[in-house]
């Protein structure tokens, strides 16, 4: 039996790279886990959002 549905798309990377780059740009102006959270957040509503738009 095959499954005829596109394949998911996948928005962890996002939460990953938003983590690691927002770590970054906090580390540069002296606020490390300010970003690291800035940059998870913004991560997670994007991988929401894919979730989102591949579920409709």
């Amino acid at each position: 039996m095959t499954d005829s549905s596109p394949p998911s798309a996948a928005g962890g990377v996002l939460v990953a790279l938003g983590s690691i780059l927002g770590a970054a740009v906090g580390f540069a102006i002296g606020e490390a886990t300010a970003g690291f959270l800035i940059g998870l957040g913004l991560g997670a509503v994007g991988a929401l959002l894919i979730w989102w738009r591949d579920r409709r």
